[in-house]
């Protein structure tokens, strides 16, 4: 009897299940790694504490704080009294206290493998093909970038996770989005994830887990599939995978926590299994033309509200919800946001923060000014990245250009250390969200790619990243 073909979902969920799924009870799996950062354990700890109970494998968590972090330089918890707000300030000494007292090693102030969670776990090595990884965070789905199995997970998800290693879950369905063709000039991995979005909706993938396959993948590096698989969940996915390849193996080689020498080998081997099988069947499938992609923008007050920066915004058609959101936003249908004044560009996020993000925006401000009345910040992912993008004087080339240059975090993405778009005031932002006051109170968001954002910096308005590029 022949064995059926599989999925890469498939046959990682398998390998991970502990307790299979019935009708009446969800699966338990395995989780192979725990990353935890400072906004989603507190209450977690508290349960641990009020049960009486131990992290079964404190190696097997790995902790940062990045949601709250200032990105001006602290030091020491000493200076964030200085610098940061007291709700922010509460949850990052927190953090330290139920770290220290659980035995879990905490990257923080003091430690130079300290940035945003979904960042380090890959630049560390400990993002690896074939892992199970949650996180007290949506936007775990990067790690599927490599292989893994990655997904967020809610706070009483992270005590169970803590305490038993395991989690309770339903299999999700699958599907396949067959991408085809190349990047054209001032088009990026943001503008691919932005199109399928804007293509399949924001509950396109709901209930799914989205293996992201197609002729174009292997011209994608791993921080363009990071790019990629980030945002699998404002497309209502339950996580985003490309299967590891070649390029998956030479970036992890060498990686701190990856394996070394005969066990490197022995990984790369089983790791080069994790491919859908031929034949393998999806229960949907989505097909998206790359040669014909364009930068893209948001309008609107949802991901899916997307377009190419050359079009113009949708009409209404009576739909009230999309009108609304449009109010929000000060756009009219019928009409282009290119040169649409702007107040804000912020670069950064979970999204785009890696080095080749900072670059992209480096090479379009390169002996530029950014506009007079934009503020512009960049935000670099992890405090390795800001060393590596001062080690090419990118950090120079973005101060020369008028932009601010911090440490990292989170930042402007979400708003939670104090670095806010002004109430009223429209961002063009490198994020992942553009919920109504999600960059501060009354705050108005253009998610696009750090080319584009860069271009519009320059401009003061909407601008296509192109001209720039052609000059």
């Amino acid at each position: 009897m022949s064995r059926r073909p599989k999925t890469l979902f498939e046959k990682i969920w398998e390998q991970h299940v502990v307790v299979p799924e019935t009708p009446d009870t969800p699966a338990l799996i395995y989780i192979d790694l725990h990353l935890i950062h400072e906004v989603t354990t507190p209450q977690a700890f508290t349960l641990l504490r009020e049960n009486n109970l131990k992290v079964r494998n404190p190696k097997k968590v790995l902790a940062t704080m990045d949601h709250s972090t200032p990105t001006v330089p602290v030091t020491s918890l000493r200076d964030l009294d200085i610098v940061s707000e007291k709700g922010p300030a509460e949850q990052i000494r927190n953090m330290v206290k139920n770290c220290n007292d659980f035995g879990i090693e905490l990257y923080g102030f003091d430690s130079d493998r300290r940035g945003i969670v979904h960042v380090i776990g890959p630049e560390l090595g400990a993002t690896q093909p074939g892992r199970t990884m949650v996180c007290g965070d949506s936007h775990t789905s990067t790690h599927g970038a490599f292989g893994a199995l990655a997904f967020g997970i809610g706070t009483t998800e992270v005590a169970h996770v803590l305490a038993t290693q395991c989690l309770l879950q339903r299999k999700p369905k699958t599907l396949s989005v067959n991408l085809s063709g190349t990047l054209n000039s001032g088009v990026c991995a943001k503008d691919i994830i932005l199109k399928i979005i804007g293509d399949i909706g924001v509950d396109g993938g709901t209930g799914h887990v989205i293996e992201y396959r197609g002729n174009t993948v292997s011209s994608l590096s791993l921080e363009q599939r990071m790019t990629i698989c980030n945002m699998s969940i404002e497309g209502g996915a339950r996580a985003g995978m490309f299967a590891p390849d070649q390029s998956t193996f030479e970036y992890l080689e060498n990686k701190p926590m990856s394996p070394k020498g005969d066990h490197w080998v022995q990984a790369v081997n089983k790791w080069s299994n994790l491919v859908t099988d031929v034949g393998a069947v999806f229960d949907k499938e989505v097909d998206i033309d790359i040669d014909a992609l364009k930068p893209m923008v948001t309008f609107g007050t949802n991901p899916g509200m997307v377009m190419s920066i050359d079009a113009e915004v949708p009409h209404h058609n009576g739909n009230q919800s999309f009108k609304q959101a449009l109010n929000y936003m000060k756009v009219e249908s019928g009409k282009p946001l290119l040169e649409k004044p702007i107040d804000v560009v912020f670069i950064g996020s979970c999204t785009n923060s890696r080095l080749s993000d900072l670059q992209d925006a480096a090479d379009i401000l390169k002996d530029r000014k950014v506009a007079s009345n934009v503020r512009t910040l960049v935000v670099p992912g992890s405090q390795a990245v800001k060393a590596e993008a001062e080690n090419l004087a990118l950090d120079q080339i973005f101060k020369k250009a008028g932009a601010e240059w911090r440490e990292s975090g989170c930042s402007m993405c979400l708003g939670m250390n104090g670095d806010t778009v002004g109430e009223g005031q429209l961002a063009i932002s490198t994020s992942n969200r553009n919920f109504e006051g999600r960059q501060g109170k009354g705050s108005r968001t253009i998610l696009a790619s750090p080319k584009t954002a860069a271009a519009s910096a320059i401009s003061g308005f909407v601008q296509d990243p192109r001209i720039y590029e052609d000059q």
